[in-house]
C-alpha cells in the first residue's frame, strides 16, 4: 500500500518505470480526443468540481487512461471525497502512475499523471481515509469506466 511517504519520495527520486510507454504527437491526441479531454490530459486542465460524468458512478470496474486505456483506479477504491471529483485510495498497480511536483497557481502540490503516457489525471493529497490516508482526486474527462461484465 502506498502511503503519502512514498508518493514524496516518487516525486523527489523518481518514478517507477511503467509496463509500457504510450507516445503521439499533439496532433495525434487531438484527433483521438475530445477538445475537453485534450485540454485537461495534455494541457492539464481541471474540470469544473461537480461537473464530471464519473464523480457519482459507482458500477464495479476499472478506471482507465482515457488517452491510452491503461488501468489506473478499480470501483473498490472509490470514495465519496465530497471534493466534487473522482477520489480514490491507492492505484491498481503502484506503477500505474506518475508524480510530478507542482508549484502552478502560488501553490506546493503533487501532480498524478499516467505513467504510460503522461496523460495529466489531477492531484494526490494526503487527507483521505485511513488506511493509506490518500486521495486521489481525478477528473472525470481523463478517465474511462470500463464496467465489470456480470
Amino acid at each position: 500500500m502506498l502511503t503519502w511517504k512514498d508518493v514524496i519520495s516518487f516525486s523527489v527520486k523518481g518514478n517507477p518505470e511503467p509496463d509500457r510507454r504510450v507516445e503521439k504527437s499533439e496532433a495525434e491526441w487531438r484527433e483521438l480526443l475530445t477538445p475537453e479531454q485534450f485540454r485537461i490530459t495534455r494541457k492539464k486542465g481541471t474540470e469544473q468540481a461537480h461537473t464530471g460524468a464519473l464523480c457519482s458512478a459507482h458500477d464495479a470496474g476499472k478506471y482507465n487512461c482515457i488517452c491510452c486505456d491503461t488501468p489506473l483506479f478499480d470501483s473498490t477504491i472509490k470514495f465519496e471525497s465530497g471534493t466534487g471529483w473522482p477520489s480514490f485510495t491507492q492505484p491498481i498497480k503502484e506503477n500505474a502512475i506518475k508524480y510530478h511536483k507542482d508549484t502552478s497557481f502560488g501553490m506546493v502540490r503533487v501532480e498524478v499523471m499516467c505513467n504510460t503516457c503522461d496523460a495529466h489525471l489531477g492531484h494526490i493529497f494526503p487527507d483521505g481515509p485511513e488506511p493509506s490516508g490518500l486521495r486521489y482526486c481525478i477528473n472525470s474527462e481523463s478517465m474511462q469506466l470500463q464496467k465489470e461484465s456480470l
